[in-house]
């Protein structure tokens, strides 16, 4: 049998999923079936345009239903407890410089389900933190990305709460 895929995830992200799956079951799946209800109202379903939305939207809310109850069945919360305070890992801020001298840039690694770049999160999965997971501070790491190499210099590594 296959390994199942395990997300990895911080305790707060996996609380944000938890709370998300709870607003979808208890306050968007009713919403949702309440508009159908009211586009059946509507008469003839074959030309009621408000009967496939909603539909359509029940359908995308039922996905990411799935998607969330899957993703907290097989989830695995980092513990940061066990790893050095100094190595970059899940659950962490580190802070890095691209060589030879660029500005420093900031990312908190998370698991893919928490990653929001814009607010500096990023995914565990993506080519950088792939990159970066498992060194320490004052580590000169290569990172494969897209566009080619870049070595960056690790300047910090805190835990992210």
């Amino acid at each position: 049998m296959a390994e199942q895929k395990t997300y990895p995830m911080t305790a707060d992200g996996k609380v944000k999923l938890e709370k998300e799956l709870e607003d979808l079951k208890m306050n968007k799946r009713p919403e949702v079936i309440k508009r159908i209800q009211i586009a059946r109202g509507f008469g003839d379903l074959s030309e009621n345009s408000e009967y496939e939305s909603a539909k359509d939207e029940q359908s995308m809310l039922e996905s990411r239903i799935t998607t969330i109850e899957h993703m907290l069945q097989y989830a695995d919360v980092v513990d940061n407890n066990g790893t050095d305070k100094d190595e970059v890992n899940v659950g962490k801020k580190v802070t890095f410089k691209e060589l030879p001298d660029e500005d420093p840039e900031s990312y908190t690694i998370v698991g893919a389900a928490e990653a929001d770049p814009m607010s500096g999160k990023i995914s565990n999965d993506s080519p950088i933190a792939k990159g970066l997971l498992g060194h320490k501070v004052n580590e000169e790491v290569t990172i494969a990305i897209p566009a080619g190499d870049m070595k960056v210099k690790i300047l910090s590594v805190e835990s992210a709460s």
